[in-house]
């Protein structure tokens, strides 16, 4: 998720934080929701040592990933992110990368599931043959070219490589 209209929640609180804290930090405006989530949701208080579901950017920044060579978030728009003066975009890309991921997955628009689906299992099973991110990045995003020429089902997807 990446809440950009979060001044027209009207509830105190966004996702169980103070809505003035989220507000404030963009990497708390987005994130990943798993299971549990939908009681945080619905503002119930996840009991003793239960996670609440959520993991913020904020959260995946602080998270050890320097042996982490890919991290693929092939939902729809997991590269947005808020743009910051001097800081470029903050969002879950950015949280990742100062996690110390080398390479990260992302998606720049709604995408198709069934595109989705086809580039990343075309995607792995290039990364098997090659072993070499970027080209069998490169290599499935060409294949499914051929099957679906708009680059609403290939384009939406981009590689950020950390140095």
């Amino acid at each position: 998720y990446f809440l950009n209209d979060y001044y027209k929640k009207r509830s105190a609180k966004i996702f169980g934080m103070e809505k003035n804290v989220v507000i404030e930090n963009p990497l708390l405006r987005s994130g990943l929701l798993f299971t549990g989530s939908n009681q945080t949701l619905k503002g119930l208080t996840p009991g003793h040592h239960q996670d609440d579901g959520i993991l913020t950017a904020y959260e995946a920044m602080n998270m050890d990933l320097h042996s982490t060579d890919l991290v693929v978030l092939s939902a729809c728009e997991t590269a947005l992110g808020e743009e910051m003066n001097g800081e470029g975009v903050l969002g879950l890309q950015r949280s990742f990368q100062i996690a110390g991921a080398k390479n990260i997955i992302m998606s720049l628009w709604a995408v198709s599931d069934e595109g989705t689906q086809k580039l990343m299992s075309l995607f792995y099973k290039k990364l098997v043959e090659i072993n070499d991110i970027p080209e069998a990045f490169r290599q499935a995003q060409l294949e499914l070219k051929k099957q679906y020429p708009s680059p609403f089902f290939w384009g939406a997807f981009i590689l950020l490589q950390s140095k």
